[in-house]
This record gives structure tokens, C-alpha cells and sequence, in this order.
């Protein structure tokens, strides 16, 4: 493959962002935009250049020049808009939540190994350089007792929440929630370190019906507990913290985007940053590109374990909290 050909489905913030990308990275540009309506797909494409803009989304899978397809859809379409696009020979880049369901994941990791296709859960921690980082420095603090994480970030959507509305962020139909959504960093970045925890429970706060508007998790390993909480009801300070018995790693605003790694023991103190780009999409877009474009399987796949745990994750702990979606 020489050059990977996109197209999108999904027109909110995120998928700007990763355009915005998509533009300054080589090997790779927007060739095809789906949408269920003609306008908004029709601005997408006038904004990033896009040939084409489909309606119809077997037609947009159709598209014989277009080789990978990003997905930034609600959540509960992912597993089914995935499946389609690698039934199609698409490779496939899907946002995060990757699916709503560790059986889903498991099963389309298999088709896409099958078929010999990329599959990647876009969760931009993945590729982050300080990620990197952290897990080099990680072994300087000792055992590990408690893990600290906190992600809160007012949503705009709240606030037809509070008017009797239902946005698809907040709508069981649609699989959101914020453990699905905001929390998602925390879990992510604690799987990535420490792997899957022994038992977790999780305590939401919830608008009547509604899903999780805010929430923490509680995380038990051998050893150690991680306490994570996300909110996008409130606002607060967004950190993650690593305490262990020789120190901690303090990481800046938090899991979503690893801004900086502070290393403190009781003989030093050092901060790390190895991302120049401060837009922490640059870097997934990048070596997704580097990636695919080199046919290293492996690099994509080896991911693809730590995402299928998250999955489980947050499938079991809504479930015990009560947080059931479609057909559950």
C-alpha cells in the first residue's frame, strides 16, 4: 500500500481534528466522506477536500479507491459499521469506544486478521511518545500502592440534559454515558501500564434514566487500587497520579493526552516531554500512517489486546452498575 485513502464517516469535532492531521501528515489524505445527510457530508468535503460524499453507506463502502475507513459514528454503531467495512476489504481505523461489547471486539480483531486487514482502536494515547515514557520511568517509583486519576470536563450536552433532553452522549440508545466517553483516558492508560485488574466496581451518578453523567471507578490489582474518576457534569482539575513507595509520577492535565510525566523521588525530580505537537491527534495519525504504510501488522494488532481488556472492562462495570444498553 502506498498511500492510505480515507474516507470518513462521522462529522463532529473529533473527526475535524484528525482532518486537520490528515493534512499536514504525508501518505495519507480524505478521499470519500459519508454522511446521513448530504449537507453536512458536503461541508466536510469542501473543508478537506474530499472527491466524493456519500448518503448511502453500502455506496460509500463501495468506493474502489478508497482503501481505509475512519469511524467516528454514536457508539453503538461501531461494531456494526466496522464489521461492514472490513467485510468490504476496508482497513479500519474506529474511535474510541472501539465497541460496546468484549465479544464484539474479540470477533472483529479475528475477521480483520483473517482477512489481513488493519484494525485500530483510535485511542490517541496508543501512540503517544510520553506513553513511552511513562512506562520507561514507571520502575523508579517503586511498588506501586495507588493509582489516581481524574478526567472532568463540563459538556455543552449537559445542559439540554437539564432541560428534559436526551443527546446521544448521554442516551442509552446510542451506548454513551461518561465512563463509555470522558473515563474512557483513565481506564485506558491504567490497562496500558498495569494490565487488567483483578475485580473493579463502578459508582455512577446518573440524570434519572439517563446514563452516567459522572462517575468513579475503582480499580483492584495485586498490591495496589486505582480510584478514577471522570465527570462531564462538573469541572475539576485533570491529573493522573502513580504512587509508590520510593515516589511518584505526576502526569499534567491528565490521561487525555499525557501533556507532561513528572518523575519525583526522594533523591530527584524530573519532568519529561517528548511531544513537540502539543495536538496529541497529530501523533496518532502519524504512526498509524507509519504503520500501515510499512505493513507492520504486528505494531497495529499488539494494540488491539489492550483495548479488547478495556472493553471488558467497561462492559462488566456498567453492567453491575446497572447501565444496560440496547438488547442487554
Amino acid at each position: 500500500m502506498k498511500e492510505l485513502r480515507l474516507g470518513t464517516i462521522g462529522s463532529g469535532s473529533i473527526v475535524h481534528t484528525i482532518l486537520d492531521n490528515v493534512k499536514i501528515v504525508d501518505g495519507i489524505r480524505l478521499t470519500a466522506v459519508y454522511s446521513r445527510t448530504e449537507e453536512k457530508g458536503s461541508q466536510l468535503a469542501a473543508e478537506y477536500g474530499a472527491e466524493r460524499v456519500y448518503t448511502d453507506l453500502d455506496a460509500f463502502l463501495g468506493d474502489e479507491e478508497m482503501n481505509t475507513v475512519y469511524i467516528a459514528s454514536p457508539n453503538l454503531l461501531h461494531y456494526e459499521q466496522t464489521k461492514k467495512a472490513l467485510l468490504a476489504g476496508k482497513h479500519v481505523i474506529c474511535e474510541k469506544p472501539f465497541c460496546t461489547k468484549a465479544g464484539q471486539a474479540r470477533e472483529l480483531t479475528a475477521l480483520a486478521k483473517e482477512k489481513q486487514l488493519f484494525l485500530a482502536d483510535a485511542v490517541p494515547t496508543a501512540f503517544l511518545p510520553n506513553l513511552e515514557a511513562l512506562k520507561k520511568e514507571l520502575p523508579k517509583v517503586g511498588r506501586v500502592k495507588l493509582v489516581l486519576g481524574n478526567y472532568s470536563q463540563y459538556s455543552s450536552r449537559y445542559d439540554q440534559v437539564l432541560k428534559g433532553e436526551v443527546p446521544n452522549v448521554f442516551n442509552p440508545q446510542y451506548a454513551g454515558g461518561c465512563l463509555m466517553d470522558i473515563n474512557f483516558y483513565n481506564v485506558y492508560l491504567s490497562t496500558a501500564l498495569f494490565g487488567k485488574p483483578k475485580s473493579f466496581v463502578y459508582y455512577p451518578n446518573r440524570w434519572g434514566e439517563l446514563v452516567d453523567t459522572s462517575g468513579v471507578l475503582v480499580m483492584q490489582y495485586d498490591g495496589f487500587v486505582g480510584s478514577l474518576a471522570g465527570a462531564k457534569d462538573t469541572w475539576g482539575v485533570n491529573y493522573f497520579q502513580i504512587e509508590g513507595e520510593k515516589g511518584h509520577i505526576y502526569i499534567k492535565d491528565g490521561s487525555n493526552g499525557i501533556a507532561e510525566v513528572r518523575v519525583v523521588t526522594k533523591d530527584s525530580e524530573e519532568t519529561i516531554n517528548l511531544q513537540e505537537n502539543p495536538e496529541w491527534r497529530f501523533y496518532e495519525v502519524q504512526k498509524l500512517t507509519e504503520y500501515m504504510l510499512a505493513g507492520d501488522y504486528e505494531a497495529v494488532y499488539g494494540r488491539l489486546d489492550v483495548m479488547i481488556d478495556v472493553v471488558e472492562i467497561l462492559e462488566d462495570a456498567r453492567k453491575k452498575a446497572g447501565i444496560l444498553f440496547p438488547g442487554e
